[in-house]
């Protein structure tokens, strides 16, 4: 299972590389399932896995001028700040026990598994009837600042509960309220969701007792997978990928709510 575990965090950055997002989808199920980790602990660590991963990933998106810095400071600073508040005051409020329903005790563990399972099964449904990629020609940008700014709000609160980086949420938001090209969305959520990852992680800090040569493992292996898949990108529709990767998406999200509520 460790073997898997690493091999599957080698597959985290191959899906960022090659359709920009969805790895973070991947993160938490496999440190639960796979490295044996708790669910809350695990949501924590791929805050981390996601942000580090998305950061490095965003340089050659950079030096492509694939990122709108605008934008992402808009968007991103109440993002930053949701995810924070999230993990350092609402993730410990939340009591190990929340309540009981028959013979079925619905723990913080239990809840945060099902949250995420439900967010994989909305991401799954957003990348299989997606619509292929078409860059909008570049003239002045529309801010919609309300809805951005909620939004950013939104997306933040999400990934602090789950530790999911959004990127199905933040990339759709860009191109609606900002106008962006879909290539310079894809880059702009690859900054947004590396800094509010990461300092959504600070939160954690002093809080949580870290595996650090894990942690830097499965981060350092997912870093090496964001490089092989852009150089998969070229090669590869991302189109189908993304089709493909969202039926796989499904099928983990229903497994979890089966294995959660029934097993």
């Amino acid at each position: 299972m460790i073997i898997a575990g690493y091999l599957a965090s080698l597959l985290i950055g191959v899906s960022l590389g090659l359709i920009g997002g969805g790895g973070s989808i991947l993160t938490v199920p496999v440190l639960v399932f796979l490295f044996g980790i708790d669910p809350v602990l695990a949501t924590a660590y791929s805050l981390f896995i996601v942000g580090a991963t998305s950061l490095v990933g965003a340089f050659p998106k950079y030096r492509n001028n694939e990122i709108n810095i605008k934008t992402a400071i808009i968007f991103g600073v109440p993002s930053i700040l949701a995810v924070y508040a999230t993990r350092a005051y609402v993730v410990p409020a939340i009591p190990d026990e929340l309540f009981v329903i028959g013979s079925l005790v619905v723990t913080k563990a239990v809840m945060m598994m099902m949250l995420f399972a439900v967010l994989m099964v909305f991401a799954s449904v957003s990348m299989i009837r997606s619509k292929p990629a078409t860059d909008q020609e570049e003239g002045e940008q529309d801010f919609n600042y309300p809805m951005i700014l909620l939004e950013g709000a939104i997306v933040g609160v999400f990934t602090g509960l789950v530790g999911a980086g959004g990127g199905f949420l933040i990339i759709p938001a860009l191109v609606l309220f900002s106008k962006l090209p879909m290539k310079q969305a894809v880059g702009t959520s690859l900054l947004i969701i590396a800094a509010k990852s990461l300092i959504g992680f600070t939160g954690d800090l002093g809080k949580q007792t870290m595996d650090w040569t894990l942690l830097s493992s499965v981060t350092a292996l997912a870093i090496i997978g964001i490089f092989a898949g852009n150089l998969l990108s070229k090669r590869v529709s991302a189109d189908s990928l993304k089709k493909g990767f969202g039926w796989f998406v499904l099928v983990m999200g229903l497994y979890i709510i089966i294995k959660e509520l029934f097993l």
